[in-house]
């Protein structure tokens, strides 16, 4: 009779918690190409945990730099931590919850989040924090990014967003359901193989404030703080976009910042002679984004700056790091070629491709 009374609660509640399992992986939505919101930030998990360089940013690092190339080139083993419009808060927060399950040599900081002062947009802040597991990091920059009216439980419970999603099912929703995410990235990198290019490059309107905000100064604090005390090297970067326009003001406040406080500072808008970044050909959105050719530029030269500054081992050779990135490189290799065969029978490239796409 007891063992009755200690089973059935055990079994109704595993029933309930099976249930509730399976509708929120029904009703929570993909997010381009069929892939689920935060793939992107989630496929971290599933990573080999050996990296010697982080980055964190927005699409300034998930598009614009090629960790294969990185270890093809350098031996570095790199992984990008992006999504969509990241905040200067949701980097700290995943650099504090990355050192949960790895110590890097070295975080890598996108400085274009500085331009954002304050919470933007929902729909952003869910596409960083909806892929991260359960921690008091993604709880604090849970807080630090919701904007007015948000749920905040929504956010750990996704299901109370969704529920009323029952009339927009479809096939897609069915398919996914139980089966492995698709794969989004190489290694965090989004590759684009089309061009087009500009020759304009646009004047920033005149602003009414140039200064970072205060938030801002206070997250870059932490990151300074949270490096110091767990021995990891900070780095900034600024990718070499047109667009958004990088005022002169903001630099230097970034070269400023960067020098009182001893970290390196990689300004690839400075390097365009050295990259060998061209505008017409090296971009897939008139300067907004680097493409695939124009992420291997730049990626080469990021692999220099980086071997000078850090005290890297070489992992080419070693057959553990050796078969992990053969895996990444035929995963990336897969989507160039799809793009390749897209290009040629549409003459467009259709959203990010996926492992449902390669095969």
């Amino acid at each position: 009779m007891k063992a009755r009374k200690i089973i059935a609660p055990a079994v109704c509640a595993a029933v309930i918690l099976t249930v509730g399992y399976l509708l929120q992986a029904l009703l929570v939505p993909k997010y381009i190409s069929e892939a689920r919101e935060g793939n992107l930030i989630a496929e971290y998990y599933s990573s080999p945990k050996n990296h010697d360089v982080i980055f964190v940013g927005d699409c300034e690092i998930y598009e614009n730099i090629d960790p294969v190339a990185l270890y093809d080139g350098y031996g570095i083993s790199s992984y990008l931590r992006g999504s969509p419009q990241q905040l200067t808060w949701m980097s700290y927060c995943l650099m504090e919850e990355t050192l949960k399950y790895e110590k890097p040599k070295a975080f890598v900081f996108s400085v274009l989040a500085l331009k954002y002062g304050e919470p933007q947009s929902e729909a952003y802040n869910r596409l960083a924090f909806d892929g991260m597991k359960l921690s008091a990091a993604k709880i604090r920059g849970i807080n630090a990014s919701v904007t007015e009216g948000e749920d905040r439980l929504s956010y750990l419970l996704p299901i109370l967003r969704f529920h009323s999603r029952w009339s927009e099912l479809d096939a897609n929703d069915l398919r996914y359901m139980l089966k492995k995410k698709p794969t989004v990235s190489a290694a965090g990198y989004v590759p684009r193989i089309d061009v087009k290019g500009t020759d304009f490059f646009p004047k920033g309107q005149e602003l009414a404030d140039y200064r970072f905000s205060d938030r801002c100064y206070e997250y870059l604090d932490k990151m300074v703080k949270l490096c110091r005390e767990n021995g990891v090297k900070l780095i900034f970067v600024k990718a070499p976009s047109i667009s958004p326009y990088w005022y002169d003001e903001w630099e230097e406040q970034v070269t400023e910042y960067a020098a009182k406080n001893g970290i390196p500072y990689y300004n690839f808008l400075e390097m365009q002679d050295r990259t060998g970044i061209d505008y017409m050909t090296d971009t897939y959105d008139a300067g907004l984004h680097l493409n695939h050719a124009g992420a291997g530029k730049l990626t080469a030269v990021l692999g220099e700056l980086l071997s000078a500054d850090l005290s890297l081992t070489d992992h080419r050779g070693d057959k553990e790091y050796d078969s992990a990135w053969d895996s990444i490189r035929r995963f990336r290799d897969g989507v160039i070629e799809y793009q390749k065969k897209e290009l040629a029978e549409t003459g467009k490239i259709s959203g990010i491709t996926t492992s449902l796409d390669i095969g």
